[in-house]
């Protein structure tokens, strides 16, 4: 899945820090059960390769945000053995694996944060090439300061393993990738090999988390796009999710539950998101409710899909306009305040516990609202109308 800078774009974009223009919001909480203890780097085993997963493979974790943000909140006094009180997230004696955490940057590192302070254990697939970058960077503790839980310890990643989902299997492979020296060093980090590789440390997961995504020509209009950087946007964001739930599902406990992140432009003409993303997306959609009813009639899995608002990250530069697309969300959307990747990782928390048992095949949105717009309200058509607006 050799990425470009070009990655696709939303697929997993994590607000940026500094913000266009002033907004000021409440911070909501989320409540989530969890038995989560500080860790060292000792702790973050690797697996001679693990995961640096490039910019598409990004669907970015948040960054801190000089405004309020959502606060992922822990039930500290929950333990192994007592319940927890109330209606928690309680994700305690599970282990997910995420696939597409390249930096502590990104939607993939959202997720695991919030999944790991419900009590799941934290298993990490990184883009080959990324993997150096990611291993360093974690063990120099760059990470530590957005590592850190609401109960004040650090997300412990238990292992980090190399993967490029565009291959699933070492006969897929071509030569010049074999010999690539970004891949130098890094056996098994095709889909098959991973997957057996997880087997083989830890028997089976609970939940998978495909944050992939990655369009080669995602600058060019459609039109513009050729054969290759079509299919490659396809292989790379939406296949790798077919391909990573059947290596998987094998390994899964049932009643376990699969999500993954699409973007908007899979239904509504987005200038600018080219290349095929539009069409990589819209794939994506369609196959969650395929693969919700064939592993869930077959493993009792149940596979969701989280379509996120314009957010801001390394990836989603690569389309050139997603201040725009940021400033374009906060004065149309019914809910005028900041997007931030945790709302995403909080909403990722909430489908993979028993609290969604029901809810399997669904699109769920969060974005502030934006997907129920059908014109922007900032156009001078509406200037007439007294439409509240964020001061």
């Amino acid at each position: 899945m050799a990425a470009s800078a070009a990655s696709g774009l939303q697929i997993a974009v994590a607000r940026p820090s500094s913000s266009p223009c002033p907004r000021i919001f409440k911070a909501s909480t989320a409540f989530f059960g969890s038995d989560a203890k500080g860790t060292s780097w000792s702790k973050l085993n690797s697996s001679s390769h693990v995961s640096s997963a490039q910019l598409f493979f990004r669907n970015f974790t948040s960054s801190p945000v000089r405004l309020n943000k959502v606060v992922t909140k822990a039930m500290s006094d929950g333990t192994e053995n007592k319940p927890l009180p109330g209606l928690p997230i309680d994700l305690r004696g599970k282990r997910a694996f995420i696939a597409g955490i390249a930096d502590d940057n990104g939607y993939g590192w959202a997720i695991a944060k919030s999944l790991a302070a419900a009590g799941a254990e934290i298993l990490v697939g990184t883009w080959v090439p990324a993997l150096n970058i990611f291993e360093t960077s974690l063990r120099r503790g760059k990470f530590d300061e957005s590592r850190k839980l609401p109960d004040g310890s650090l997300m412990e990643i238990t292992k980090v393993y190399p993967l490029d989902a565009v291959f699933d299997s070492p006969e897929d492979v071509p030569e010049d990738v074999k010999m690539n020296k970004r891949y130098a060093g890094s056996p098994k980090w095709t889909v098959q090999e991973v997957v057996e590789s997880v087997k083989q440390d830890f028997g089976s997961i609970d939940i998978l988390v495909h944050s992939l995504a990655n369009g080669p020509e995602v600058s060019k209009p459609l039109l513009e796009t050729s054969r290759k950087g079509y299919l490659a946007a396809v292989s790379a964001s939406s296949y790798s999710f077919v391909s990573l739930l059947k290596h998987f599902l094998p390994i899964m406990n049932p009643g376990g539950a699969s999500i993954s992140l699409t973007y908007i432009a899979s239904e509504r003409i987005i200038p600018g998101y080219g290349g095929g993303m539009s069409s990589a997306k819209a794939a994506l959609e369609s196959d969650t409710k395929v693969l919700a009813f064939e592993a869930g009639r077959k493993n009792k899995i149940r596979v969701n899909t989280i379509s996120a608002g314009p957010l801001g990250s390394r990836a989603a530069k690569a389309i050139g306009f997603i201040d725009k697309m940021i400033d374009y969300s906060f004065a149309n959307a019914p809910l005028q305040k900041e997007l931030s990747a945790d709302e995403v990782g909080n909403t990722a928390a909430f489908l993979v516990s028993p609290l969604s048992s029901a809810v399997t095949g669904a699109v769920v949105y969060v974005d502030n609202g934006l997907n129920a717009m059908g014109v922007g309200i900032d156009s001078p058509i509406f200037e007439v109308l007294d439409i509240p607006k964020e001061k």
